[in-house]
């Protein structure tokens, strides 16, 4: 809205309100990742469950629509999991748009998300960024988002346990009320589902430029991609190694433990200040929203929860 000075004749433009500034604000820090990365730059906050995909659909396409087209598409994400047919889904409508696609995780990307930044051609963290174990969460009878994995493996230690003749009288209940078989099913779908498309995509796109061992400059063939791809997954899905659903697994221990190549974003003191000043602008505005969702790309912030 303008109004007039004294004078009647000189237009005065009045203050945006504080959401249109720190909108303002977002919109100018995204540009700068982008230009950084020479891609557009989408990032998404929230969990990944049914109709986050249309959300992220509609903002990929409106994205791809702007001029100069670009061919790589950077994602910053910050989530504690979902549903791994939705990551499947996501993957699917980031591919057909964008030959590059690289993760930036700020913070943590657990469970759901851990896979679907492994579909990364790379994977940007810092010392600070976790990525989590592969434990799908799947909705129980209750309505409740449940980690497939502890629900298994629980019904697996009441197994052992009768086998063994060392079962309590409550567990026996627990047993036979606690756990039903379709659901038990659904868990174990959900499990295989994210191991398979963790290889598969690791397979094809984080190891597609691995032509030579680093330590004896060997040649890689697609049948040691798959091998390194296999034991990247199964550790990862070991729930006995780390014990929790939300354990943090940091960019060391990727890189150490786990022989997944790791971009630290940290090295880059300009692009970290640029990296680590969006998380905290975005997620402090969603705070104060009091919003569990976002998907924001220069010029548009929709909150979706």
């Amino acid at each position: 809205m303008n109004s007039m000075d004294a004078g009647g004749k000189t237009p005065k433009i009045l203050p945006r309100n504080a959401n249109d500034f720190i909108e303002q604000q977002l919109h100018d820090c995204i540009k700068e990742i982008e230009q950084k990365f020479s891609a557009d730059v989408i990032s998404f906050t929230g969990p990944l469950i049914f109709g986050v995909d249309d959300i992220i659909r509609t903002a990929v396409e409106n994205k791809k629509s702007e001029e100069p087209k670009k061919d790589k598409l950077v994602m910053i994400l910050t989530t504690l999991g979902g549903y791994i047919e939705v990551v499947h889904r996501i993957v699917d409508l980031l591919r057909k748009h964008y030959n590059l696609v690289d993760f930036v995780i700020p913070n943590y990307a657990y469970s759901a998300g851990t896979v679907l930044a492994m579909s990364g051609d790379a994977i940007y963290m810092d010392y600070y960024s976790r990525l989590g174990p592969i434990d799908p969460q799947v909705e129980n009878q209750a309505g409740r988002m449940v980690p497939a994995l502890g629900y298994l493996e629980k019904y697996k230690e009441l197994i052992e346990k009768a086998q063994h003749g060392k079962i309590s009288t409550a567990e026996v209940q627990l047993l036979i009320q606690g756990f039903d078989q379709a659901e038990l099913h659904q868990y174990e779908q959900a499990r295989e589902l994210s191991i398979a498309l963790l290889k598969e995509w690791l397979v094809k796109y984080k190891f597609k430029n691995w032509k030579t061992t680093q330590t004896r400059k060997r040649r890689v063939t697609r049948q040691m991609k798959t091998l390194r791809a296999k034991q990247i997954a199964s550790r990862l899905s070991d729930t006995k190694k780390w014990h929790t659903h939300g354990y943090g697994i940091s960019k060391d221990v990727l890189i150490n433990d786990l022989n997944l190549l790791v971009d630290d974003f940290g090295t880059d003191k300009d692009l970290a200040i640029r990296i680590r000043g969006y998380h905290e602008l975005i997620s402090d505005y969603m705070s104060k929203r009091g919003t569990k969702g976002t998907i924001h790309y220069a010029g548009n912030y929709s909150p979706f929860m």
